[in-house]
């Protein structure tokens, strides 16, 4: 810890250095607060025995989750906009430890709930806000920044299967107690992250303001309809991610007959290569335009989502990383695009779009539960199969590189 506190005290004309450790240490504790809040989704077979639960109900844990999440973030980032709260970020690592600790421990499906509803309350105010730390340590760089930050995210989710295969699986649920020593680590990360933001807001308001920077001219319903154009691309993204995140392991046991631990080891390929592909969205996007990498990265995907349902085992293998590399390019893209329409409001543009994607991921996933237990787990993946081709919608999107800017 006292490493990371020299790292994060660098000089304050040390801008480039200072600004990539800045992004190293929120990416990590992006890393830390997503493998916690995975192990939700990765233990959902040992939830399922324990409470004898069907597959709405195992919906129902991550739509209360995300929902939580959804509807809180928005509100976070809108306070955050006008009253900044630099240790904000460790009291929503705080109610995530909460959350863990009550979910090691739950004897019945309601406390189940809560606990998922804890956790989904620390990512309400963990996210809002260190989206805005990545954008201020970017140096300009706003989609490589946001893609450091996206992959620390997604690298520990890849990380939640793994561990809950060698680990909370064969020990059991109150395992997952021995995890609090990831969100303890956490805490002690954001705390020295919101002294850095602190020192940050004092230096700006002691410099003389200074026009240096610029934004896309756009009339206010362009901005609107272009807003909701990025939801709807949210939406095919998040409800596709959902039936793979909370079913591929069910599906993969009830077609190929593998074992729970197989099964969250191709759970595990498909959220690493989300991770990677993560990181290369964002330096694209600064250096191609992001309209074209959210064309591609949606739309792109389709041809092996529809591939996907008739595959075979190996092919299934192969097909869920290509998914998982292009389809994660996406969010970076989206979120710089629409900080890049409303200026000024990084907060309240990054918690909409994050409560927005967790929102669809948990509405996703209480839906698609529905119809598994209705139909079969096969018939989901192959309706979720035509979901990317609503990436058709991005041709609409205006090309702001091309548009007038003005400085502000």
């Amino acid at each position: 810890m006292q490493t990371a506190t020299k790292q994060l005290s660098a000089a304050p004309g040390a801008e480039d250095v200072t600004g990539f450790r800045v992004l190293g240490a929120i990416s990590f504790a992006h890393f830390l607060n997503d493998m916690i809040q995975s192990l939700i989704v990765a233990i959902y077979p040992l939830l399922k025995g324990n409470f004898n639960l069907n597959f709405a109900q195992i919906g129902l844990i991550t739509l209360t989750y995300q929902i939580t999440a959804s509807i809180l973030q928005p509100v976070v980032g809108l306070y955050t906009d006008k009253h900044p709260k630099p240790y904000s970020l460790a009291l929503g690592m705080g109610f995530t430890l909460v959350g863990l600790l009550l979910l090691s421990v739950a004897p019945n499906y309601g406390l189940v709930l809560l606990a998922a509803a804890l956790v989904g309350t620390g990512s309400s105010i963990f996210h809002p806000e260190s989206s805005r730390v990545a954008r201020m340590a970017s140096g300009g760089r706003h989609g490589l920044a946001q893609s450091i930050f996206q992959v620390g995210g997604n690298a520990g989710s890849s990380m939640g299967p793994l561990l809950a295969a060698w680990i909370i699986i064969p020990r059991g649920q109150a395992s997952i107690a021995w995890f609090s020593v990831a969100a303890m680590l956490a805490i002690g990360i954001l705390w020295q992250i919101g002294n850095w933001y602190k020192r940050k807001r004092q230096e700006a308001k002691a410099r003389p303001a200074q026009a240096s920077h610029s934004h896309v001219i756009l009339a206010r319903n362009k901005v609107l309809f272009s807003i909701a154009i990025l939801m709807l691309l949210i939406f095919s993204k998040y409800f596709y991610m959902a039936s793979l995140s909370s079913y591929f392991t069910f599906y993969l046991m009830s077609k190929f007959h593998l074992s729970v631990q197989d099964a969250q080891i191709h759970l595990f390929v498909f959220l690493f290569a989300v991770a990677t592909g993560t990181v290369l969205g964002g330096p694209i996007g600064d250096k191609v335009g992001r309209k074209l990498v959210i064309w591609v990265s949606i739309l792109g995907v389709a041809p092996f989502t529809l591939l996907l349902p008739y595959a075979n085992l190996f092919w299934t293998g192969v097909l869920s990383v290509v998914i998982g590399l292009i389809l994660a390019s996406a969010f970076s893209a989206i979120l710089v695009f629409a900080q890049e329409l409303v200026p000024g409001k990084v907060g309240t543009i990054s918690g909409l779009f994050f409560g927005f994607a967790f929102g669809m991921g948990g509405i996703g996933a209480a839906a698609l539960g529905k119809l598994a237990d209705m139909t079969d787990i096969y018939f989901v993946y192959q309706v979720c199969s035509f979901l990317p081709l609503l990436g058709l919608a991005a041709a609409f999107l205006p090309n702001l590189e091309k548009l007038p800017h003005k400085v502000s």
